[in-house]
């Protein structure tokens, strides 16, 4: 019998040439933008640009930080959200985007549990209350006494409504019986630009951002959401000090992509997160801040994600929260 000659398509071939990656374009082969959700000079924006140098040389690419601020960073982590799962488009997330303010805001116009692929959670801080320096009170008792003998005649300032510091100090105002009125911002930066210059007297923030204005004597720590005490902050206590440990949780800064992100770019970006934690000089900048170090997987961030947003959803339904 004669045996009919084998023929290969074109099609099969190219088929054959993709799945083996011959003649495929590596990622990442352009430069990769890492979208912070919030004004430049937030907690958010200074783990980003501390770890996108480090991290673009771990890729091969140079990593650009974009800032795309408002809706307590709503709008940022949607345009991450939106765009092509092809790794050139990623996004910091952080408590107040996948977490306080899906909780609190029913019109988010993303879903936190299906719409992102997480990478890695890069680093953890803690949060605190600070004021201005000619606010009435110094210390926590002190300011306790103040906002129960005025009450609604001061205010606060934070990244914008819905974000962490704003659930964390409704949720404050509600378990210590106090009343103060919110001035949401876009952002960390701008919020602590206004209670530095003394326009908000109260702020509600992460570490990161506000320490050095605390160290400078330009604001004075309250009180700080964080496991045990900081060393940078030794005579300032923490909220389950006081009696309110349900407000002693600390934000995290990780980063994510849109769903479907291919799982060879999730481990290479994951990867070069590692890498780039492991440099000496990065950990330190990122400490120095009184952050942690995390640096864990895609499938460990996923789960850390998924329960603080089952942390603050119950936060909110507990205590009743609801946007201004």
């Amino acid at each position: 019998m004669q045996r009919r000659p084998l023929v290969v398509s074109i099609f099969a071939l190219s088929a054959l040439v993709a799945a083996s990656g011959v003649g495929a374009q590596a990622y990442p082969n352009k430069p990769v933008k890492l979208q912070v959700p919030f004004a430049p000079g937030g907690t958010t924006d200074i783990v980003a640009r501390v770890i996108s140098d480090a991290m673009g040389k771990a890729l091969g690419q140079s990593v650009v930080v974009e800032n795309k601020a408002g809706g307590g960073g709503v709008i940022g982590a949607n345009e991450t959200a939106k765009s092509a799962p092809d790794g050139y488009s990623l996004g910091m997330a952080t408590v107040s985007t996948v977490a306080a303010n899906p909780a609190i805001n029913p019109k988010i116009p993303y879903n936190v549990l299906t719409d992102f692929t997480p990478i890695i959670n890069v680093a953890a801080t803690p949060n605190v209350i600070a004021v201005h320096p000619s606010f009435p009170a110094k210390d926590y008792k002190g300011f306790v006494a103040e906002l129960k003998k005025s009450p609604g005649q001061h205010s606060y300032a934070s990244s914008g409504t819905g974000g962490i510091g704003h659930l964390q100090m409704e949720l404050y105002k509600n378990l210590a019986g106090v009343f103060v009125t919110h001035i949401p911002y876009r952002g960390a930066g701008p919020a602590l630009n206004d209670t530095v210059a003394g326009q908000v007297p109260i702020i509600f923030d992460n570490m990161p951002s506000a320490l050095p204005f605390i160290q400078t004597n330009k604001l004075v720590a309250i009180a700080v959401a964080a496991p045990q005490r900081l060393a940078q902050l030794p005579q300032v206590p923490t909220f389950k000090e006081v009696g309110l440990e349900p407000v002693n949780r600390m934000a995290f800064y990780g980063i994510y992509g849109p769903k479907g992100l291919p799982k060879d770019v999730v481990d290479k970006v994951n990867a070069a997160v590692r890498k780039a934690l492991e440099d000496p000089s990065v950990r330190k900048r990122i400490e120095d801040t009184g952050s942690i170090i995390i640096g864990n997987t895609p499938e460990q961030f996923a789960e850390q994600m998924k329960a603080e947003y089952a942390v603050y959803k119950q936060v909110v339904e507990t205590a009743k929260l609801k946007l201004d």
